[in-house]
């Protein structure tokens, strides 16, 4: 039986590893594979008459073909500002503007690109894991002062920090599942 401190306590980490999972799941989707994706553009913002605007609110974006994305504002105004931001945002994507929307042919993916490609989603994913082991530290940390603070016995603290590492091995493989699925969907040719 683990005292109800414990419980909030491994409930806390639980929550912050899955959103640590959460992150790296939008992070592998903004990592283009071989064919057009609207979540390509999903982290690019526009200078929007002085305000960082996130494109996604600022026009509808498709994929009408495996190699084309379509960028419609719903202002036309914007054009212009939502090309600029697709070009500084180094997505290795050309736009070209139409007057009326933004054609953003997406050249297939080279050898040399996809292993590059395949490095960041790694180098996320790491970044992942070290988030999901930074939240069983610190909840190790909180259950043991719990423990010495509410004088527990050592088997309720043995059996949270059991607990915290199970957590902790399933969100590990979790992450390892997501980068070993983009890492093959990034290599599909």
């Amino acid at each position: 039986m683990i005292h109800e401190e414990l419980e909030l306590i491994l409930e806390d980490a639980s929550e912050h590893m899955a959103k640590s999972i959460d992150h790296l799941r939008q992070e592998l989707m903004s990592i283009r594979a071989g064919r057009a994706t609207p979540s390509m553009l999903e982290n690019v913002k526009v200078d929007y008459y002085g305000s960082i605007t996130p494109l996604s609110q600022m026009a509808s974006i498709n994929a009408p073909q495996a190699d084309l994305l379509v960028v419609q504002p719903w202002d036309a105004s914007a054009l212009a500002d939502i090309e600029k931001a697709i070009q500084s945002a180094n997505l290795g994507l050309n736009p070209s503007n139409d007057g009326a929307m933004i054609r953003l042919p997406v050249p297939p993916l080279s050898e040399d690109r996809r292993r590059d490609l395949v490095k960041a989603a790694r180098t996320r994913g790491e970044d992942a894991k070290v988030a999901v082991r930074n939240v069983r530290r610190h909840a190790k940390d909180h259950v043991k002062s719990t423990q010495n603070e509410e004088n527990l016995p050592e088997d309720m603290r043995f059996e949270a920090e059991d607990t915290l590492q199970a957590m902790t091995d399933k969100n590990i493989g979790k992450v390892d599942s997501l980068l070993d699925h983009k890492e093959a969907e990034i290599m599909e040719v």
